[in-house]
């Protein structure tokens, strides 16, 4: 039973640490930016790395005689600071000036997050190096747990909040800490740690962590964010939170009714509507109208401009991508459509809209024969479904959840692609049209020029030859909306359109039957060659070119690719619309960098040094250029296919969870197996090398291929496929880390340390890098980027070399 008792203690750690990680993406997403995600994983490994560096300083303090009381001790640490952190990051919101503010607000909030990884490193790596039992169990149940944390994190967030979650996190950590209490290995040390007295006693820390957890569950009083993307927010009528967003429904009023581009005839004192207003994850926003089942009621929707394209006459079935509140589904009905579906990834609006009492009967969009949800991605959706379709609409909908894309412009959207946009337009039938809405800034192309670029890019591989027949664009205020259509407009479907905007008084931008005044949107549309559109959107200042799965950064119009035009831009064009979110967001990217970067140098690099004394250039030149290669590849690996996965299932919160389970789980496997078929020669190195490296350079050739053929299965066949994806690299990268340590230390085990912190501070800085390589060059260029890091372990294990016999340890210790 001690044994049991050991292995269950690091089995929950693990998984607690994985399920921590994912929860802090969720609430980064509400408290800043979606695209934060891979700032959470550098912060894990950061506290990780920290906490065994301090394990390595602290050697001669910590023996196999002490061992369950220590990881006792530090496991009930873990769990105390896990609430704690999360009650100061409740109050913490990162502002987006002046720089300075920003950068100590960004380094506050790194090391408040940072702290309860640290303690988890610290019960790794004393049960990795401190145990008696074999190394390969230990570290396969760690790897177990990790992984069963990475799945068991979806289930917690679709049945409780963000910070409950968290504290959820804490009672499994305190529960880790009674498990190891009583595995028995060694006693208690005879200096008591600081706090003793609570972080000795699990059983209670169980009860108190639980009882808050459950209290703070039950209510909106309890540890919530007091700041949203900056702002205060009053407190919400409803909230709730799952894998996907969080969402809040908050008190309206009988006023004008909320629209996105009203016509300018739209008189708004002729109207007052009750309404609320709904967000998701703190600044989506959408508005739920109480009718009364009288859809006359919602007649105003006729002075939206997103809604335009019902104009057209005999149109039967629509089809709504993302629903919210509800309103694209009434626009549709008022226009007189009969077939109505709305498919929404989010079962939470459609629960509200259909099961909850009180905001189902307030919105009386059930009480309309007609109305079908679905609950999907809507690509998966269209690409299962049979059904066609005469309209289909997606107003400012984005899969990360957020409407304004200025700021989130570093997270990649799978609806706005050109494989997402060629599936759409084969869902339409003959007479049907696709119509999209986005944000415009009048005498300015970015987003609204994109969208065009992206709309005439789907024409041409379509099959389309002249797409300016197909294309129709108008705009109200700060609102865009194209009709793409399947086939060319025909006469009268025009002189409708037209006719629809001069009445309601909106900019019609492009028109088959008139030339754009914009000389940009005219050179777009004039392409005729997907080569050709290429070719003249890279010369523009502002990067129009196509989205794709490849480069799905939709909302990112800074061309990172050329860094003197971001530059250019930067200088003349800070505080312009959707191109200020772009540079705020880019300033924040380069502020992570900057703050990781010194976190790394201060609490890793420089502590370590001492463990270089003595070793040899030639050991230190090859050992640090091994584990940096190794560091910076497999983050290179992990956040392309972070990337790439998450358009192909649909949502970045399920590509993190399974592309994080799939690497674990398979890089543990890998791990193991290097003790049983070692590299112990060159030859046999350098065929693991080539091999690893050249599966790594064809993904960016099949995996798309493979991705696309499988786009419309089930989620869970999707997500088996990433699995059977990911692992055989993971298998063949697990072998990189130990392999290297037993080359080091067949020579000499002092240096370790240093190793095993270079590793990580390459994967913290790594994560950021990869992020920034994938916007501006491609999600393939970073995955070959993190071959060509494996395969340039060879040259550097051939300086290393290779020593069958181990060599003692002169002073110090691993931390490994």
């Amino acid at each position: 039973m001690k044994i049991l008792g050991f292995y269950s203690g690091l089995f929950l750690v693990t998984a607690a640490t994985l399920m921590l990680q994912v929860i802090q993406t969720r609430i980064l997403s509400v408290v800043a930016w979606y695209y934060l995600a891979f700032f959470v994983i550098s912060i894990a490994m950061f506290g990780l790395t920290a906490g065994a560096v301090w394990v390595y300083w602290q050697r001669d303090r910590f023996t196999v005689s002490s061992l369950s009381s220590d990881l006792a001790y530090f496991s009930g640490a873990f769990a105390v600071m896990t609430a704690l952190s999360l009650a100061v990051q409740m109050v913490l919101s990162p502002p987006a000036t002046p720089i300075a503010i920003a950068i100590l607000m960004w380094a506050g909030l790194m090391v408040c997050m940072a702290i309860p990884f640290f303690f988890s490193g610290v019960v790794v790596s004393l049960a990795l190096t401190r145990s008696p039992y074999a190394i390969g169990r230990v570290y396969s149940v760690d790897l177990a747990g990790a992984a069963t944390g990475c799945l068991g994190v979806l289930a917690v967030l679709n049945l409780t909040d963000g910070p409950t979650a968290v504290l959820w996190v804490s009672v499994i950590t305190a529960m880790a800490a009674m498990l190891f209490s009583g595995s028995g290995i060694g006693t208690i040390p005879k200096v008591a740690p600081p706090c003793a007295r609570l972080l000795q006693r699990p059983g209670l820390l169980v009860l108190v962590l639980a009882v808050l957890a459950v209290a703070n569950g039950l209510g909106h009083h309890g540890l919530r964010p007091i700041f949203v993307k900056g702002q205060l927010e009053p407190r919400p009528l409803f909230e709730a939170w799952n894998s996907f967003s969080r969402i809040a429904v908050f008190k309206g009023s009988s006023m004008a009714p909320q629209m996105w581009g009203p016509s300018p005839n739209f008189r708004q004192e002729m109207w007052a509507v009750e309404q609320r207003k709904m967000n998701i994850d703190g600044d989506a926003g959408t508005t739920m109208y109480r009718l009364d089942g009288d859809i006359r009621q919602a007649a105003f929707l006729q002075y939206d401009v997103t809604n335009i394209a019902y104009f057209l006459p005999h149109r039967e079935r629509a089809a709504v991508i993302g629903v919210g509140g509800g309103r694209d589904m009434l626009a549709a009905r008022v226009f007189g459509v009969p077939e109505i579906t709305g498919v929404e990834i989010n079962p939470i609006f459609v629960r509200l809209l259909t099961q909850e009492p009180v905001y189902a009967d307030f919105s009386g969009l059930n009480t309309f024969p007609g109305m079908t949800f679905e609950v999907d991605e809507a690509r998966s959706w269209f690409a299962r479904s049979k059904h066609t379709f005469d309209i289909i609409q997606m107003s400012l909908t984005d899969t990360w959840a957020a409407t304004g894309a200025g700021a989130f412009t570093l997270s990649e959207s799978g609806l706005y692609t050109v494989e997402a946009w060629r599936l759409f337009l084969q869902r339409l039938t003959p007479k049907g049209v696709f119509t999209v809405s986005r944000w415009y800034e009048p005498g300015a192309v970015n987003e609204t020029g994109r969208m065009v670029s992206l709309a005439v890019a789907t024409a041409l591989e379509s099959g389309i030859s002249d797409p300016r027949r197909h294309i129709f664009l108008t705009s109200s205020g700060r609102i865009a909306t194209l009709i793409l259509s399947r086939s060319p407009f025909a006469p009268h479907s025009l002189a409708t359109l037209e006719s629809a905007a001069a009445a309601m008084g909106y900019t019609v931008l492009l028109s088959p039957n008139a030339e754009s005044a914009s000389e940009v949107l005219r050179n777009v549309l004039a392409s005729r060659t997907r080569a050709e559109l290429d070719r003249y959107t890279a010369t523009l200042e502002l990067d129009l070119t196509p989205s794709t799965d490849e480069r799905p950064f939709f909302f990112n119009q800074l061309p990172l690719y050329h860094p003197f035009k971001t530059l250019r831009v930067a200088l003349t064009q800070v505080g312009t619309g959707v191109t200020s979110g772009n540079l705020l967001a880019t300033a924040t990217l380069v502020i992570l960098f900057t703050v990781s970067a010194v976190l790394v140098v201060a609490t890793i690099v420089i502590p370590l040094r001492p463990a270089l004394t003595d070793v040899g250039s030639k050991l230190v030149l090859g050992g640090t250029t091994y584990f940096f290669l190794i560091g910076l590849g497999f983050m290179s690996i992990e956040i392309g296919l972070l990337q790439r996965l998450s358009v192909f299932l649909g949502h970045p919160i399920y590509a993190l969870s399974i592309v994080l389970f799939s690497m674990i789980l398979s890089t543990g496997i890998g791990s193991m197996l290097s003790d049983r078929l070692p590299l112990d020669d060159r030859p046999a190195f350098t065929l693991w090398a080539v091999l690893l490296g050249g599966y790594l350079c064809t993904l960016p050739l099949w995996l798309p291929g493979v991705t696309a053929a499988f786009e419309s299965a089930i989620l869970v066949i999707r997500a088996v496929l990433c699995v059977l994806v990911i692992g055989p690299a993971g298998v063949l990268m697990g072998y990189g880390f130990p392999t290297g340590m037993r080359l080091i230390s067949a020579i000499d085990r002092t240096p370790t340390p240093w190793f095993w912190g270079i590793n990580g501070a390459a994967g913290v800085l790594a994560s950021i890098l990869a992020v920034a390589c994938s916007i501006a060059f491609g999600i393939s260029t970073t995955l070959i980027i993190g071959a060509l890091c494996y395969l340039l372990l060879i040259p550097a294990v051939c300086t290393i070399g290779f020593h069958h016999e181990p060599a003692p340890q002169r002073h110090g210790g691993d931390v490994r």
